[in-house]
């Protein structure tokens, strides 16, 4: 959604629709966005800290930092590493379980939210790392989280709410 609106007011129409709309949008329609953005972000980071605290206390790991963890993308990948599939693990469950809580949050706009969030993610990183992400495992970690919290945030925001979709074919005799 803010992925959408953000394009719509530089004039780019991201989604055809059956019109062209108005860039007079009402503020309490940004406010929404911004609303559910801020509810997507807080979710996805209590969510991240909550599982790499799981996964610290299942691998036993004491040499991580838990408040850099969701921006440590330094480890080097190994699977016998302990710290590194703390880092992983807890990057993937945060997406897929934070894809659907996105669904809920958000209803049916999972995908820009997803994306919105994990940009922002990658903007925090590089602003706590102070480097730009170089590491290659981190960046696939990363987009396989991403596909998989879109996908499962859209699966089921169409089976909760596909009641509320409304398809250009249905508008045409309206």
């Amino acid at each position: 959604m803010l992925l959408d609106y953000c394009c719509r007011c530089f004039g780019f129409t991201l989604i055809k629709r059956h019109g062209p709309l108005s860039l007079k949008t009402a503020p309490s329609d940004t406010w929404v966005v911004l609303q559910n953005l801020l509810m997507c972000m807080v979710t996805f980071y209590s969510l991240y800290y909550i599982v790499v605290s799981v996964c610290i206390g299942v691998f036993r790991v004491h040499e991580v930092d838990s408040l850099l963890a969701p921006f440590d993308y330094t480890t080097p990948p190994s699977w016998q590493n302990p710290k590194y599939l703390v880092s992983v693990i807890s990057m993937e469950v945060t997406y897929v379980v934070g894809g659907l809580l996105f669904a809920w949050i958000v209803e049916e706009w999972v995908w820009d939210y997803a994306i919105t969030v994990t940009l922002l993610h990658i903007a925090m990183t590089v602003a706590v790392m102070s480097d730009f992400p170089s590491a290659e495992h981190w960046w696939i970690a990363l987009g396989s989280g991403l596909v998989m919290m879109i996908f499962g945030g859209q699966l089921l925001a169409y089976k909760l709410f596909n009641n509320n979709f409304v398809y250009p074919t249905e508008l045409e005799d309206f």
